[in-house]
């Protein structure tokens, strides 16, 4: 199966919510590539490269959060593949 990139964008009370940290913890459980780091306006933006169904697990994942959070909107861009090699917090 073909590797597939998205462009994330998570909005809603999203910061201060450890979602940063769930977002990898579940990058690195499903072998996604990328990042994932907070925006000034609050959403948290994540780019991520794996295989499309792991993506879209990811994506539906990334529509609940963490318990703290609350997600009140997703946007999933499809982009051009980078070649990550990890994935990564970025502040």
């Amino acid at each position: 199966m073909e590797l597939k990139h998205f462009k994330i964008i998570v909005s809603g009370k999203v910061q201060g919510v450890f979602y940063r940290a769930f977002a990898k913890e579940k990058a690195d459980e499903w072998n996604i590539k990328g990042f994932v780091r907070n925006e000034p306006n609050g959403d948290v933006y994540i780019e991520a490269e794996a295989e499309e169904d792991v993506l879209y697990k990811f994506i539906k994942l990334c529509n609940m959060g963490p318990g703290r959070a609350k997600v009140d909107h997703i946007e999933a861009i499809p982009g051009e593949l980078f070649g990550f090699t990890s994935f990564d917090i970025k502040r």
